[in-house]
This record gives structure tokens, sequence and C-alpha cells, in this order.
């Protein structure tokens, strides 16, 4: 399965994004889709997951109140609505699909990351 993440950019601290990953190619089953990031010189961390029917969703605790996971319509993909954005959530923002909802990085498959840059 390859994933495609889109929507990263340039934006001023207090506005909003909108990330989106989506397979490539058709899939077969319905993933466990998840969104970890990556700030230069840290490790990746996670940010989101949502099970494959959209019934159990967690956050990470810097994202709660702030970013919303969902899928959409076409199988796998999956969305990050970011809101009240903070110089500290600029990273490299990537999608994972998976077949265990999990906050680690233990996915199968990965897209290839989309920019996020939060300036003061």
């Amino acid at each position: 399965v390859q994933l495609q993440a889109s929507g990263g950019g340039l934006v001023q601290a207090g506005t909003s994004l909108r990330l989106s990953c989506a397979p490539s190619g058709r899939t077969s089953s319905n993933y466990v889709m998840g969104w970890f990031r990556q700030a230069p010189g840290k490790e990746r961390e996670f940010v989101a997951t949502i099970s494959g029917s959209g019934g159990r969703i967690y956050y990470a605790e810097f994202a709660k109140g702030r970013f919303t996971i969902s899928r959409g319509d076409a199988r796998n993909t999956v969305y990050l609505q970011m809101n009240s954005l903070k110089p500290e959530d600029t990273a490299v923002y990537y999608c994972a699909a998976g077949s265990l909802v999990t906050t680690t990085p233990h996915y199968s498959y990965w897209g290839q990351g989309t920019q996020v840059t939060v300036s003061s």
C-alpha cells in the first residue's frame, strides 16, 4: 500500500491546516490509519489514530482539542484537521496504515510525509 500525504504548508500561528492522506491504488481492507510527526532533531511522535470503522480515535495530549482525525468516504483516506497551530507544531507529518490501533509507530505502511511550518 502506497500512501500519499498532502496539505502541508507554511502558515502563521493561530491558523489552520487540513492534511490529507490517501492510498495511491486500490486497497482491500479498512486499515487503522494514523498520523505521526517528526521535528528536526527529534524522534517521530504519535499525533492521532483512527480505527478502520472510525469508532476508536486516540490523540496525543498536545493534539487534544486542536486536531481532529477523520476518515474520508474513499477507503483508507484520512484527514487531519489542525486548528490553532503553534510554532512547536512545525514538523514533517506522516500518515500510516496498519492493522492495530496503536500510538506506537508499528504501522505497516507509511506515506512520504508533508511539511508543516508554523511561523510565530
